[in-house]
């Protein structure tokens, strides 16, 4: 957990060429896993930078993603707009992460999660 109240699932990073799971997250289905390596890693490819998914506190899915000051080819723009683009194409993705990080990390109770809805 950081200083924040994120915790990170995964994330890439251009200037590594290196892909990071958190491994707290093992129970995820291997094809979910897979998508999202292929989201992170393309995200990088395309845009620069460090891109990582990661948990609120709320058990909320947050996108983030930075790049160093020496870093001129780091496009902000097409950043803000694959980001946008990934919520909006992978809202059911993010919304089942969600619910599965307030079931088996947080341990809230199944039951209260869907009477909110």
């Amino acid at each position: 957990m950081s200083e924040e109240g994120r915790m990170v699932l995964c994330g890439a990073n251009a200037y590594d060429k290196k892909y990071y799971f958190n491994e707290k997250f093992n129970g995820i289905p291997e094809s979910i896993k897979n998508e999202l390596h292929i989201i992170c890693v393309l995200f990088t490819e395309e845009v620069g930078g460090i891109f990582t998914i990661e948990f609120e506190e709320d058990g909320s899915v947050s996108m983030r993603t930075e790049y160093s000051d020496e870093d001129f080819l780091y496009d902000e723009i097409a950043s803000g707009l694959l980001v946008g683009e990934i919520r909006r194409k992978r809202t059911e993705l993010f919304e089942s992460l969600s619910l599965y990080y307030r079931v088996f990390i947080l341990h809230e109770d199944m039951g209260e999660l869907f009477t909110e809805e």
